[in-house]
C-alpha cells in the first residue's frame, strides 16, 4: 500500500460521521403504491413466500422483520423484478408487474434495490458507479444528478475515487446515492445498516432516514434489529413462513402483539407459567389479572424489562436478589432471582450506582 492510498484510507475512517451533505437536496420522488396479492414464490421446492398479502401506501416506510429463511429479501427480489413468483400479482399503482404469466423487467418498474453487500462496482469510480443507475438520462444530466447525489451523501470530493479506497461506512453511502439518484418511486433496502459497527450505525440510519424523507419514495427497509425497526419504519411487518404475522404501526405492534413469538421479537420477557382461578393468575410475583380467561385455564404470563416490573424502595414488594447488572446509558439493566422462578427475571431502571449484584431488593 502507497503511502498515498494509507493517507487516503486514514481519512476515510475518520471522515465517516458527520460529512454529509445538506438535508433536503435529495430529489423528490413520484411515489408509488405497491401491491402483494395471494404471491407464491419457492426456490429449491421449498415455499419461501406463501400467499403473501400486502400493501403500500405512496410514501410510507414499512421495516420488515422475522426470522431467517421467512421471506424478508425474497419480497425486495421480488418487487424489484429479480425474482419470477408461482403464484398471485404484484402490481405497482395498480399495474400488474408481476404474475405466474408476467414479468415486467426490472428497469420498467421504477424500484430502486440496494442490496446487503452493496454491490458495488469495482471497475467504476464513484460518479459512473451512480451515473450506472442513470443509463436512460441524457449523459450531462445523469452526471448532475450523480453528482448531486454524491454531495448528499457526503462524497463530492472522491467521484474520481474507487470503491475499494471507501471505508464501509462510505460504500454504504455510495450505494444508498446509486439507489437514490434515479429517484425511484419506490425504494428497496436490505439490511442496509448490517456491516456497519456502533459508532457509526446511529449516524448513518439517521442520515438515510432523513434522504428517505426527502425523497418521498415508497420504502420496504429489511432489518433484523426490531428497535431500528421502530426508529425508522411508519409501520412493522412480522413476516412468519413466508407469511405477515402481524403488521401494523409502531406503537400498535409493540402494545399489542397478536401473540407471544411476536413480543419476543420487540424485547426480553420474563415468561410464567400458571393457572387461572377466579380471574387471576397465582405467580411468584403476586396475583396477575387475566381478563377473558376461564378458570383453570393455562396461561403464560409475559412480562418486559420496563414497565411492569421495578425495584421498590423499602421493603415493599416480592424479595429478590440481583445476580448481574449491566450499565447503559442513563439506566440499568438487572437479572434478579426471584423464588421459585428458575430462570432470572429482567428488569430495567434508571441508573443507580448502589445498586450491586448481590444486593438484595423488592
Amino acid at each position: 500500500m502507497t503511502k498515498q492510498t494509507a493517507n487516503k484510507g486514514a481519512h476515510a475512517v475518520t471522515s465517516d460521521v458527520g460529512h454529509w451533505g445538506p438535508r433536503g437536496t435529495a430529489g423528490v420522488s413520484f411515489a408509488a403504491a405497491l401491491s402483494f396479492d395471494k404471491v407464491d414464490v419457492k426456490i429449491g421446492g421449498r415455499a419461501v413466500l406463501n400467499k403473501l398479502d400486502l400493501a403500500l401506501v405512496p410514501g410510507e416506510i414499512l421495516c420488515l422483520l422475522g426470522e431467517s429463511g421467512s421471506g424478508k429479501s425474497t419480497i425486495l427480489r421480488v418487487a424489484a423484478g429479480i425474482q419470477a413468483i408461482s403464484g398471485g400479482e404484484v402490481r405497482v399503482n395498480g399495474a400488474l408487474v408481476s404474475s405466474k404469466n408476467k414479468q415486467v423487467s426490472p428497469d420498467q418498474r421504477g424500484v430502486g434495490l440496494m442490496f446487503q453487500d452493496f454491490a458495488l462496482f469495482p471497475h467504476l469510480n464513484l460518479l459512473n458507479n451512480v451515473c450506472f443507475g442513470l443509463n436512460k438520462t441524457p449523459r450531462d444530466e445523469a452526471i448532475k444528478r450523480a453528482r448531486a447525489a454524491l454531495k448528499r451523501v457526503g462524497l463530492q470530493s472522491r467521484e474520481k475515487d474507487f470503491p475499494h479506497m471507501l471505508s464501509g461506512g462510505q460504500q454504504q453511502r455510495l450505494a444508498l446515492a446509486r439507489t437514490f439518484a434515479p429517484r425511484p418511486g419506490i425504494l428497496m433496502l436490505d439490511e442496509p445498516f448490517s456491516s456497519l459497527d456502533a459508532r457509526l450505525r446511529e449516524n448513518v440510519r439517521s442520515q438515510t432516514l432523513a434522504i428517505l424523507r426527502e425523497t418521498r419514495a415508497t420504502t420496504i427497509i429489511v432489518t433484523h434489529d426490531p428497535e431500528e425497526a421502530m426508529v425508522l419504519g411508519d409501520r412493522i411487518a412480522l413476516l412468519r413462513d413466508g407469511r405477515v404475522a402481524q403488521i401494523d404501526n409502531v406503537s400498535r405492534i409493540y402494545s399489542n402483539p397478536v401473540d407471544l413469538q411476536i413480543a419476543r421479537f420487540f424485547s426480553t420477557l420474563t415468561e410464567i407459567d400458571a393457572v387461572v382461578n377466579d380471574g387471576f393468575a397465582q405467580t411468584p410475583l403476586g396475583k396477575i389479572p387475566t381478563p377473558g380467561r376461564g378458570d383453570h385455564d393455562k396461561v403464560t404470563l409475559a412480562f418486559r424489562p420496563v414497565g411492569a416490573l421495578e425495584i421498590c424502595a423499602g421493603s415493599q414488594g416480592v424479595p429478590a436478589r440481583i445476580l448481574t447488572k449491566h450499565e447503559a446509558l442513563g439506566f440499568d439493566i438487572f437479572e434478579v432471582q426471584v423464588r421459585d422462578i428458575e430462570a432470572p427475571v429482567t428488569i430495567r431502571s434508571p441508573a443507580n450506582h448502589e445498586r450491586q449484584p448481590g444486593n438484595d431488593i423488592y
